[in-house]
C-alpha cells in the first residue's frame, strides 16, 4: 500500500480500516458514540486504539480528525503507521501508543470542520472558570462578509474583497480576529459552541485512564490547511514552558517548531486541545503538539470554509450548490494530488518516529 491509498474516501471506510488494522496488531480497541448521526442516519464513534506496553512510562498519544474534514489526511496516517513497517511490533519496551480516531466523527462524516453544533472543536475546550461567550472586537464588523445569509455563487469575487480587508486591516490584525475563536455567532466561522462537545466530555471521561501512570506523554494531533504546501510546523501553544518548548527543538528541529505569535504560522486561540490537555495534569508531565501540514493559500482555504459554511445553513441539501462545497473543503484540507498525499503522510509518519523515540529528558 502507499501512503497514497491509506488516504480512504469517507469517514465509515477509514473508520473500518483503523479498526481492522489495529486489530491485526492486537491493539486494545474502543469505540466512544456521539448522539449525531451520518448522512443516512448511521452511528458515528471517536475510535482508540491503544498498543504496546501495559503501565508504560512513556505514552504517544496521535490525535485525528479534531476538525472534522481534516481527519481524511489524519486518519491515512494512522491507517499507514499501524500498516507499515514502524508500528507496534517495534515500539521500545516503555512505550504505548494511543491513537484516537476522528474526535470530531460528525464533521468527518459530514466533511464538515465543525462538529453537530458548528463549534470549531480547537476552540471548545475552555478551562474552568472560562465562559462560552465574547468575541474578538472586530468580528462583529466582519461577520457579514464572512458568513453571509445566503448560499454561495461561483460569481462572486471573493479574492478581491478579502485582499481589500487585508489591505484594509493588516493581515496580522485579521489572523488575530477570523480565527482567534468566538462564541457569539453560533452560524459563523470559528464558533467555540456555547457548552462543552461531546467530544470534550468523552476526553475528559477517558484520557487519564489511557495515560494511566506514564511518567511521560507526548501528544500529536494532525492538523491540515495552515503553511506552505508541502511543509509542516509542530506549533506549540503560548502556555508551553520554556524549557519544554527548548525540548521539542532539539527533539525535532527549530526549523518546524513554532510558538504561537503574531505573524507566525499559527495564531493565539481560545479553547484549545493542547492547552486543556496540558492544564488536566501537573507539572511537565503532558507535551502537547499540534502537527499542521500546509496545503493551499490561505485565501484559497478561508474561501472555501466560507463557501462550505453558507450551504451547510442556506443551501438545499445535496443540491449541486451543497455537494460543490463540500468537495472544495476536501480539497482545501485533503489534496488529491498523489504527490502532495505521498509526501505529507511521509513527512508525518517521520515526525511519529521521532515522537516514539525521542529522549524523555527535559
Amino acid at each position: 500500500m502507499t501512503y497514497a491509498d491509506a488516504f480512504s474516501a469517507d469517514y465509515f471506510t477509514a473508520r473500518n480500516r483503523f479498526r481492522e488494522a489495529a486489530t491485526a496488531l492486537g491493539a486494545k480497541l474502543e469505540a466512544h458514540p456521539i448522539e449525531s448521526r451520518a448522512p443516512n442516519g448511521e452511528p458515528l464513534t471517536i475510535d482508540v486504539a491503544i498498543l504496546g506496553a501495559a503501565n508504560a512510562r512513556r505514552i504517544a498519544i496521535v490525535s485525528s480528525g479534531l476538525h472534522g474534514v481534516e481527519g481524511f489526511f489524519g486518519s491515512a496516517v494512522q491507517l499507514a503507521w499501524m500498516t507499515g513497517d514502524l508500528n507496534a511490533r517495534t515500539l521500545p519496551l516503555d512505550t504505548a501508543v494511543v491513537l484516537m480516531h476522528a474526535l470530531n466523527p460528525y464533521g468527518f462524516a459530514w466533511r464538515r470542520r465543525c462538529n453537530e453544533d458548528n463549534a470549531d472543536l480547537n476552540r471548545n475546550f475552555l478551562l474552568p472558570g472560562e465562559e462560552y461567550r465574547g468575541s474578538p472586537p472586530r468580528y462583529a464588523q466582519l461577520d457579514r462578509f464572512f458568513n453571509p445569509p445566503s448560499p454561495p455563487t461561483t460569481g462572486e469575487p471573493f479574492r478581491l474583497k478579502a485582499i481589500a480587508l487585508l489591505l484594509r486591516y493588516g493581515l496580522t490584525s485579521l489572523k488575530e480576529t477570523l480565527p482567534v475563536g468566538q462564541y457569539d455567532f453560533p452560524q459563523g466561522l470559528f464558533f467555540g459552541g456555547h457548552q462543552p462537545s461531546q467530544t470534550q466530555e468523552i476526553l475528559a471521561t477517558h484520557l487519564s485512564r489511557w495515560i494511566g501512570s506514564a511518567k511521560r506523554v507526548l501528544h500529536l494531533d494532525l492538523h491540515t490547511g495552515l503553511g506552505q504546501r508541502g511543509t509542516y510546523k509542530l506549533l506549540l501553544g503560548e502556555s508551553t514552558p520554556p524549557n519544554r518548548i527548548d525540548w521539542f527543538m532539539r527533539q525535532f528541529g527549530e526549523d518546524v517548531v513554532e510558538v504561537s505569535q503574531p505573524g507566525g504560522t499559527s495564531y493565539r486561540t481560545r479553547g484549545s486541545l493542547g492547552g486543556w490537555c496540558r492544564a488536566r495534569f501537573s507539572g511537565d508531565r503532558y507535551d502537547f503538539a499540534l502537527a499542521e501540514f500546509g496545503t493551499y493559500p490561505l485565501l484559497t482555504v478561508l474561501a472555501a470554509l466560507r463557501a462550505e459554511n453558507r450551504a451547510h445553513w442556506w443551501a438545499k441539501p445535496d443540491s449541486r450548490v451543497w455537494e460543490r462545497s463540500k468537495r472544495r473543503l476536501v480539497e482545501a484540507f485533503a489534496p488529491a494530488d498523489i504527490r502532495w498525499r505521498e509526501m505529507a503522510v511521509s513527512q508525518a509518519l517521520e515526525l511519529v518516529d521521532r515522537a516514539l523515540f525521542a529522549s524523555s529528558d527535559s
